[in-house]
């Protein structure tokens, strides 16, 4: 099924209002990214470029510099969360489960959504048994928490032809790889629909620090100015903001001060509310649009 097949083109102007429980105006969730990578293939990220060029097996530096953010990285972030008393949405490989199991208890122990990405840190479009990879993913995730996971986030967003089909035949009721909205949306499959939940490109650190290569500070600043235009947008219907950190990334020691700043700024305001992937998804259940 062609991406448009699966969505209808619907202006955000024309929707009927949705309104947030408790006068809440708009939501932000946070997406915390747990990865494990495996130290026989290709890095899927570099922060240094290997001097003789190619992809060097073992490749240590770059193995090391995503390893130091589940060490370390990790913990320095979650005591913001700790601190504000946000709830966060874990996306985690199912293979990391097992290799960084004091991760997954201190997101159990605060009720943290637990959210399927991929088993391993690969594209999609590579993995040999795609609709195996999905359903050993919730078997993992299941075994740790004693609940399947609701939603997805496939690995760099990547996804086959066939990925929302196999994520609804597997008990997924959403799913994030389609950003293109700050309000749900319904996909069809080739059974039932599934919810997409807005997630950000934008406001995402691998986009910023490793890709377009910013200083740690235009975290917070780009965070701020985007979730101040969602606030207006959100004057006369409820909108979503994704905050997404990676513990490599944002928990490095110069750049997590910007993330804390900026649950400093958005509490200032009472009417937004922290909510995880699966609270944003009962919400819309219960009062947007029913599935096409």
């Amino acid at each position: 099924m062609l991406p448009t097949e699966r969505i209808t083109y619907s202006p955000i102007a024309t929707r009927a209002p949705l309104k947030l429980p408790d006068g809440k105006r708009m939501a932000v969730w946070v997406i915390v990214n747990v990865e494990e990578w495996d130290i026989n293939q290709t890095m899927p990220r570099t922060v240094l470029t290997p001097p003789a060029g190619g992809s060097p097996m073992p490749d240590i530096p770059n193995w090391a510099w995503h390893e130091y953010g589940n060490r370390v990285g990790f913990w320095r972030m979650l005591k913001v969360f700790d601190d504000y008393k946000i709830p966060a949405a874990l996306a985690i490989n199912g293979s990391a489960i097992s290799a960084y199991p004091e991760i997954a208890d201190a997101a159990k122990q605060r009720n943290w959504e637990f959210m399927g990405h991929g088993f391993t840190q690969r594209n999609m479009q590579k993995v040999e048994n795609e609709q195996d990879d999905i359903r050993k993913t919730a078997d993992v995730i299941e075994a740790a928490t004693g609940k399947r996971p609701r939603g997805w986030l496939g690995p760099g967003l990547t996804e086959s032809w066939n990925t929302p089909d196999l994520l609804k035949q597997e008990g997924y009721e959403y799913v994030c790889d389609w950003v293109l909205d700050d309000q749900p949306v319904w996909l069809k499959t080739t059974t039932s629909p599934i919810v997409n939940i807005p997630y950000t490109q934008e406001c995402n650190d691998v986009a910023m620090m490793l890709i377009q290569h910013h200083k740690a500070s235009e975290y917070y600043d780009r965070a701020i100015d985007q979730f101040e235009q969602i606030y207006e947008d959100s004057a006369d219907s409820a909108r979503i903001m994704a905050l997404v950190v990676h513990p490599y990334i944002m928990g490095a020691p110069h750049r997590l001060k910007h993330f804390r700043r900026i649950f400093e700024t958005i509490q200032q305001k009472t009417d937004v509310a922290f909510m995880t992937g699966e609270h944003i998804l009962d919400w819309y259940l219960s009062v947007g649009p029913k599935a096409p």
